[in-house]
């Protein structure tokens, strides 16, 4: 397959450009709001829309910046030290989910330090929301046409810009489907009612750790990185190792603590 040519911009005003990449992000925290407002709503859940809402904005700011921090100091740092202003250019993407991961974490202690929630109970109540925020960031990456895949024969593959004239996985999609629709749709079904405290966000690094570390099979390492052992083993797959350990025992130590109703 030929890969669709999309216009990285969405709306030229002038001088002002809108890109696609962008608006992924305003459609991901527009959905979350969503959702994040439905799920305040059920009985158990002891949260309030106006919680919803003021902690969507300490959100933004840890996704933002922990996801922009993440990639410059992880990913290509040499690159961006050469170009400083380079950081600031979001629309050309270079989003670390691991680093977002961290400033979600420090921004919703901050917040429950400031509102009298526990952080274990805060991130139960948001692990649900986060798949579809990662589904429309990894849209926003197949329009950017960035993060394909590995050369392949298979019915599926895609001859991507700027890749030579061989097909490619186009992995961002695999990862839309896995990290977004399906860890959205199971973690959204077992999240529909009380869970013991730590289930639901362990059940979310969990289900997306072994999402983003078997799409890495598919997926072209970062080419400043390349594979970081055995010709396999990315610094996704690396970086994914300490969130699965975190999710597998929130897991098993959860069944021992009481149903959380501050979901």
């Amino acid at each position: 397959m030929q890969y669709p040519s999309i216009d990285p911009v969405a709306l030229s005003l002038g001088p002002l450009q809108v890109h696609w990449y962008g608006l992924m992000y305003v459609f991901a925290f527009a959905v979350g709001w969503l959702l994040g407002r439905w799920r305040a709503s059920r009985p158990w859940s002891g949260w309030s829309g106006a919680q919803v809402d003021d902690y969507l904005t300490f959100v933004m700011l840890g996704v933002v910046l922990g996801g922009r921090l993440g990639y410059v100091l992880v990913y290509d740092l040499s690159a961006y030290l050469a170009d400083p202003l380079e950081i600031v250019r979001l629309w050309n993407g270079g989003m670390s989910f691991h680093g977002g991961l961290i400033g979600v974490v420090l921004a919703s202690w901050l917040w429950g330090r400031l509102n009298g929630k526990g952080l274990v109970d805060i991130l139960d109540f948001v692990a649900p929301l986060v798949p579809t925020g990662l589904f429309f960031g990894r849209i926003g990456n197949f329009i950017n046409a960035e993060l394909w895949g590995r050369v392949t024969d298979s019915p599926f593959g895609m001859v991507f810009p700027g890749t030579g004239p061989l097909p490619r996985h186009p992995s961002q999609l695999y990862e839309a489907g896995l990290e977004g629709v399906l860890t959205f749709i199971l973690l959204w079904l077992y999240a529909s009612k009380p869970r013991p405290r730590g289930a639901v966000a362990g059940l979310f690094a969990v289900l997306y750790s072994l999402s983003r570390i078997f799409v890495e099979f598919f997926r072209m390492p970062d080419a400043q990185l390349g594979y970081l052992f055995g010709g396999w083993l990315t610094m996704g797959q690396l970086l994914c190792l300490p969130l699965l350990a975190a999710g597998l025992w929130l897991l098993f130590r959860a069944p021992r603590g009481t149903a959380d109703r501050s979901q």
